[in-house]
């Protein structure tokens, strides 16, 4: 698939748009991204958005179609695309995995993603024009759901699976957690109190990475044993903090944390950014780099999360106790790890 240089993201004013030659075409994009801007969206949800309409603004580009002509029929030829793009870097296309897909093609999940950023795309523009018809299909196709859709007294426990003509249909796998020997390697090769805090945190207490890197100094409550964790959309949760975390977080306050302005928990520790807050960037070089020096090739930061909840389900902690400790929205989500309990 074609990606069209000229076109691009940038940041602009504290919001995410499409510039580049050619922008002006998909300016309802940039108002789309306001919109969503406006809808107290996280900025980090609406750069995701960003990106997945500018893979779309590009493949129309390189066909030579603007908005105003995009149907059904233009919808599922762009599916296709997708299906069949290479992602720059990954071996391919002619390795393959021991089910027979290629490893250089985007996961199904990215791209019902990128279509779900297309829909909601038009549906913004026939909000604001309804004489405008929608290219997304809708109807009884849309109303589908999967063999986990439950009806009945219990049917809210249960989250519908909306498959329309667009969708792909995603494989299920469950959680991957580390073993005790993986863990072990990997926190031998933690030097700096701040690295092994921010692992204590994930493997401890469940945080996922993006809530690690959210914590402010103030959060963290280590006679009490707290943490105020700021969530995914902006929801807050109180998790009890681990007693050996408590004090790695500690001995990194007093004498490794950068001295700074800045409330952060975690900070860069040197070089030209020494004093500011730790990216989500600086984060995966981190452990990218302790995953090559422990060999434990599966040690991301949410294989320990992962890991953190294998642990409570193995424990017997109530679903609904795990869920809240997790931050999952949907019970479902935390019912994944309950097919990894040991049966009694």
């Amino acid at each position: 698939m074609e990606t069209g240089p000229e076109l691009r993201l940038e940041a602009s004013g504290g919001g995410w748009q499409i510039a580049g030659a050619g922008s002006a075409a998909f300016m309802t994009v940039n108002e789309y991204l306001g919109y969503l801007a406006d809808r107290n969206y996280s900025p980090a949800t609406v750069r995701a958005y960003g990106f997945d309409l500018l893979a779309f603004c590009r493949w129309l580009a390189s066909e030579g179609l603007g908005l105003g002509v995009v149907n059904t029929d233009v919808l599922l030829r762009y599916l296709t695309a997708c299906r069949h793009a290479s992602v720059p870097g990954r071996p391919g296309p002619n390795v393959l995995t021991l089910q027979g897909q290629r490893t250089d093609g985007y996961a199904p999940a990215t791209v019902n993603r990128r279509l779900a950023a297309v829909s909601g795309l038009f549906t913004f523009m026939v909000m604001r024009d309804p004489a405008l018809k929608n290219p997304v299909p809708r109807g009884a196709e849309t109303r589908w759901h999967g063999p986990d859709h439950r009806s009945g007294p219990l049917g809210h426990l249960a989250r519908p699976q909306p498959r329309s003509a667009l969708r792909l249909r995603e494989p299920r796998r469950l959680p991957r957690a580390l073993d005790h020997a993986e863990v072990l390697a990997l926190f031998q090769g933690l030097k700096s109190w701040r690295d092994r805090a921010m692992a204590g945190l994930m493997l401890y207490c469940g945080l996922r990475a993006g809530e690690v890197l959210a914590l402010r100094v103030g959060d963290v409550d280590i006679g009490a044993r707290w943490l105020l964790v700021h969530g995914k959309g902006a929801k807050e949760r109180r998790v009890p903090l681990d007693t050996d975390v408590a004090g790695t977080i500690q001995t990194y306050l007093l004498i490794e944390r950068p001295e700074s302005t800045t409330r952060m928990l975690f900070l860069v520790a040197k070089g030209k950014t020494r004093g500011q807050p730790l990216t989500p960037a600086g984060l995966r070089t981190i452990f990218r780099y302790h995953r090559e020096i422990s060999g434990v090739a599966e040690g991301h930061p949410h294989a320990l999360r992962h890991t953190f909840g294998s642990a409570l389900a193995e424990a017997g902690v109530d679903l609904a106790v795990m869920r809240e400790l997790l931050g999952h929205a949907h019970v479902n989500t935390t019912a994944r790890y309950i097919h990894l309990a040991p049966s009694t």
